[in-house]
């Protein structure tokens, strides 16, 4: 799925797409003033409008990175890690190797931690984006307490008095920071065992 996109002019949304059709907006814009381009991070970005569109679409092409070494279908990258004896010798009774082992305990542990990086994550965008765009805002402060203490109702009524186009962004980048941490097939589990 390709990253979205926003552009803002002031409070009002004006476009939202791939990162050259928000360039190409805002480029579209370039005199009017209060425009932002903000990232899939939620982060203002800063973009190169100078040219004709199609100098923006060259200067915005996806650019190939060089293959370096290793086995380039797994993309494995060689890092350094230090670890205790202990730690080495446990690893290389794994089958496998050592690589094989670390590589199945970093999978386990990124599956057990998604539920909560997701959410942490999306506060974090939703943050980055409040404080660009409603930072001086009516309600931003408690706003942002209800987000980081996952308070949906509180988060939801503090942002109704916003623009409706900042309103309904803050939406978009916080749904995720207000949803379960536990992985789908698990909450369906706890669920059903409560009934």
């Amino acid at each position: 799925m390709e990253e979205r996109y926003v552009v803002f002019r002031g409070h009002d949304r004006v476009a939202v797409g791939t990162r050259l059709e928000a360039a190409l907006a805002a480029r579209a814009l370039a005199d009017a003033a209060g425009v932002l381009v903000f990232g899939p991070d939620g982060r203002v970005v800063d973009l190169d409008l100078s040219g004709s569109p199609e100098d923006i679409a060259v200067r915005l092409a996806p650019v190939e990175a060089p293959r370096g070494r290793g086995r380039p279908k797994l993309g494995v990258v060689a890092r350094e890690v230090t670890l205790l004896p202990r730690h080495w010798d446990w690893l290389a009774s794994q089958p496998g190797g050592a690589s094989v082992a670390l590589r199945k305990l970093v999978e386990a542990a990124s599956r057990a931690a998604d539920g909560p990086d997701r959410i942490r994550k999306a506060r974090e965008v939703a943050y980055r984006f409040a404080s660009a765009m409603a930072g001086d805002l009516p309600g931003f402060e408690e706003a942002m307490r209800a987000l980081f203490a996952g308070d949906d109702k509180s988060f939801g009524s503090r942002i109704d008095a916003w623009p409706a186009d900042v309103a309904a962004q803050m939406r978009t980048y916080a749904a995720e920071a207000f949803a379960s941490d536990q992985p789908a097939d698990l909450a369906s589990t706890s669920a059903s065992s409560a009934e």
